[in-house]
């Protein structure tokens, strides 16, 4: 079962006694979760139908216990449960020995008074461990992994429409592009756009420009796009608003060397058939940063990249080495860059 079909299950009222969530996108997470504890705790009660643990803290055992105990004074409880070891090959520091046999156990006979939801920040789950095994075969089992980048439009797109707004397309983009691929900070920007905006507004990209502060990893994007277009002056308008903020220039080569490499490793790993998704994954990167490094790699060689490349390693030696002052080797490569 996809997330999206056990939203649809939840607020239909078909909920499951045992939820396992993982993946790197904690607010999409903390927003089934936060479903869950819609649907299933009354703000009165919270004392007695709402109970959080932590794997790293408590064994597994006082958690199924927990979750076997009658509750009190309500129909069901949520279990809030946060996990690093027991579902995955991470380790906890040898802390505690927890008795995964109980919960296997549980795991074949649950409570109908209780809803258990792990939580984990992780990949991947350890596939080889029976535990893993059993909450697929009997519990709900969810994904939460970072959108592909139509997806993460579509999903600004759609979070500004629940908030009363509309956003066009390219307005979206030049949101993600000025705030990056975190949703919980995107959410965060949604709302102040949505609040400047007001009931029924629309955003365009004149209000992202005006609304949404850009990053220094952002506005160093945003450099090399304009570099890549040949637009000297605007990024070295960039560049010096940086040094104004007292960026070091030390960091903002570091970020631009960081910028080429991905687009070159996106270049050899395109050529090479790997799909976005692929690479996304091989490079640790969100699948909406591949997209925008490929669209820029495009107008570069593979041999051009490699030279840029070369060049900063020699300009951040020279640079750390005191042998040329920072704020004239980074302008000087910049000028250089963009002829």
């Amino acid at each position: 079962m996809d997330a999206k079909q056990a939203v649809k299950d939840i607020k239909q009222g078909r909920i499951s006694p045992l939820y396992l969530c993982y993946g790197t996108e904690k607010y999409q997470i903390q927003e089934f979760v936060g479903l869950l504890q819609e649907k299933l705790v009354d703000r009165e009660q919270r004392d007695f139908a709402l109970a959080s643990f932590d794997l790293a803290e408590t064994p597994i055992e006082m958690v199924v216990e927990e979750a076997e105990t009658m509750p009190f004074l309500v129909e069901r409880k949520l279990i809030i449960v946060r996990d690093s070891s027991v579902f995955t090959a991470g380790k906890d520091g040898g802390k505690l020995e927890h008795k995964v046999e109980a919960l296997l156990s549980y795991i074949g006979n649950p409570a109908d008074h209780s809803v258990i939801v792990f939580v984990i920040h992780h990949e991947k789950l350890d596939e080889r461990k029976k535990v893993v095994k059993a909450m697929k075969a009997s519990g709900t089992v969810l994904s939460f992994m970072p959108m592909g980048g139509r997806e993460l439009v579509q999903w600004v797109v759609h979070e500004v429409e629940k908030r009363g707004c509309q956003i066009a397309g390219d307005a979206a983009e030049a949101l993600i592009a000025a705030s990056g691929v975190q949703m919980a900070v995107l959410a965060a920007e949604m709302d102040k756009l949505c609040l400047y905006a007001g009931a029924g507004g629309v955003i365009d990209t004149v209000a992202v420009e005006q609304l949404v502060a850009r990053s220094t990893e952002q506005n160093v994007f945003v450099m090399v796009e304009h570099i890549a277009a040949l637009r000297l002056e605007q990024a070295l308008g960039i560049f010096y608003e940086l040094l104004k903020q007292r960026e070091e220039p030390i960091k903002i080569a570091a970020l631009i060397a960081r910028q080429f490499r991905i687009m070159l490793q996106v270049k050899d790993l395109g050529r090479q058939s790997y799909s976005q998704q692929q690479i996304a994954s091989r490079l640790s990167l969100h699948p909406y940063v591949v997209k925008l490094a490929g669209e820029q790699a495009r107008k570069f060689e593979a041999e051009r990249l490699r030279t840029i490349m070369s060049d900063l390693a020699e300009l951040d030696y020279r640079m750390k080495s005191g042998k040329v002052d920072k704020v004239l080797g980074l302008e000087l490569f910049l000028l250089k860059l963009g002829a």
